[in-house]
């Protein structure tokens, strides 16, 4: 081929490259061009969406939703802007809870009711032995104890129990002098004189007739318990002297007891003799009794400030005993409307009183109370509920603190979203720890700051995002700058840091 031919065939082809270089380019122009039309577009949508009509409450970070912000601007916990809370999403307030769940959860609801009760006031009493019910076991003669059947106070004993053995030698003159005389042929008169002198030394009448009967002088004498009961008090012991009048034993009957209620000084002017009392047993509230106040015991305590009223109460089948602490509520016969909730419903934390509450859209949400009086095992409600109301009766968790109460609604929400097979691994996200790697931006007295990788379990972006320190002296050899693989937790405020820990070369 000749020169001439050959530099032709390259300048063809030179232009050919150049020919499809500049449609390439132009195709892309046209593309980015549709594309930023495309997203224009989308955007001019968005601003045009209904949003722009929706009343905003606050804004607030969803990975904090505890905090909530006036206006929009930057999430000061990770780089990323503050999302609003609309009015309109409140009637949506609350959490939902699968119906499958509830079982699992043991959720049980009850209803808030009104009713009429009497006006009265709640008080604490303790149950005493029935002193109208003593009984004195006395010794009627001069003598010994020969033995003691009953050793030690607060034995019980059963009717006609033998008590004490008393040796009587003074009976001893008399018995014989009057088998002398029965045995010498005296007549009537003469054994009748005998006979009124034994009974002027307490010779019972049964040893009497058990003389005239054996011919033989008696002289030990038993004491037995007349009823049945507790030996209260126990005066003497073996081989201890008596004399006429001399208490040996006190013993109190059981089938009646009495029970002593401390009334508050301010109530002191509201209760009278005939008011209706109901008691129940503080250790177990199977265990009630009923009755009307018998007495108004006169003084107030000066260490208690209490006044003490008494009501006799049945226990004829023995199952209270004296000492036990019973919660008391004395009524009045005026009657009074009451809204009242099961008192297992009610949440104290401590500085407020909660219960969760089943809105009219089915949804959970707990519900600031102010609370009354306690009727049994039902609770005065004053404020935030109303007639009719489903309130959750029991599966709150055992909520006893102010910041479990925090956490109560996130850990069911999870729950209405994993399922009922996924119930133990939703009540346990709050103690899962997270770990990635990332380098620190800034530390300061109570966070750090990093730029750090994606965190898949939480389905998190790569991003710049603040954590809490444990302590403020928590990681003192971190440095700005640094890059590290660092763990951390959900809290109540946010996510806390768990550890720290920079990373070498060689890691990397």
């Amino acid at each position: 081929m000749r020169p001439t031919n050959w530099i032709r065939v390259m300048v063809a082809l030179a232009a050919v490259v150049v020919l499809l270089g500049a449609g390439y380019v132009l195709g892309s122009r046209q593309a980015g061009s549709a594309t930023s039309n495309s997203d224009a577009s989308v955007a001019s949508d968005s601003k045009s969406a209904p949003d722009s009509d929706r009343k905003v409450l606050y804004w607030h970070d969803p990975m904090v939703p505890n905090q909530r912000f006036d206006k929009p601007g930057k999430s000061p916990f990770m780089d990323m802007p503050l999302q609003p809370v609309y009015a309109d999403e409140g009637a949506a307030s609350g959490i939902q809870i699968d119906p499958s769940l509830q079982q699992n959860l043991g959720i049980r609801y009850a209803t808030v009711t009104k009713e009429e009760t009497k006006q009265g006031f709640d008080a604490i009493g303790t149950t005493q032995f029935d002193e109208s019910q003593a009984v004195f076991i006395q010794s009627r003669v001069n003598g010994f104890i020969e033995r003691l059947h009953t050793d030690a106070p607060l034995q019980h004993v059963e009717k006609g129990a033998a008590i004490a053995s008393l040796f009587v030698p003074d009976w001893l003159a008399a018995q014989e002098e009057y088998l002398a005389l029965k045995h010498g042929g005296a007549d009537q008169e003469m054994l009748s004189t005998s006979r009124a002198r034994m009974r002027a030394l307490s010779i019972p009448k049964e040893v009497v007739s058990a003389l005239d009967r054996t011919g033989k002088a008696q002289s030990y004498i038993t004491l037995s318990a007349p009823v049945s009961g507790v030996i209260t008090e126990l005066s003497v012991r073996n081989g201890a002297m008596v004399t006429p009048g001399q208490t040996l034993a006190k013993l109190v009957g059981l089938n009646k007891l009495w029970l002593v209620i401390e009334v508050p000084e301010s109530m002191a002017l509201r209760v009278r003799p005939g008011m209706a009392v109901e008691a129940v047993f503080s250790g177990d509230s199977t265990q009630r009794v009923t009755g009307r106040i018998r007495e108004v015991l006169p003084g107030i305590s000066t260490s208690s400030r209490t006044l003490q009223v008494r009501l006799e109460i049945d226990n004829t089948e023995l199952r209270l005993t004296p000492g036990m602490l019973m919660r008391a509520h004395i009524s009045a016969e005026k009657t009074v409307s009451r809204l009242l909730v099961p008192s297992e419903a009610v949440i104290t934390t401590g500085e407020r009183s909660v219960v969760i509450v089943k809105n009219e859209t089915g949804r959970l949400q707990p519900v600031e109370v102010e609370l009354g009086i306690r009727l049994g095992d039902r609770t005065e409600v004053l404020r935030g509920l109303r007639d009719g109301q489903q309130v959750v009766a029991s599966g709150q968790f055992l909520i006893d603190s102010e910041a479990s109460l925090r956490s109560v609604l996130p850990k069911l929400q999870g729950g209405a979203r994993t399922g009922a097979d996924d119930t133990a691994k939703t009540t346990t996200t709050s103690a899962t720890t997270y770990e990635t790697t990332g380098k620190v931006e800034k530390v300061a007295a109570n966070s750090m700051t990093f730029s750090h990788q994606a965190v898949p379990a939480l389905s998190w972006p790569a991003m710049t995002m603040t954590f809490s320190k444990p302590a403020a002296d928590a990681f003192p050899d971190v440095k700005a700058g640094q890059t590290v693989r660092f763990s951390f937790k959900q809290s109540d405020d946010g996510y806390q840091l768990v550890s720290v820990e920079p990373v070498t070369e060689e890691a990397r």
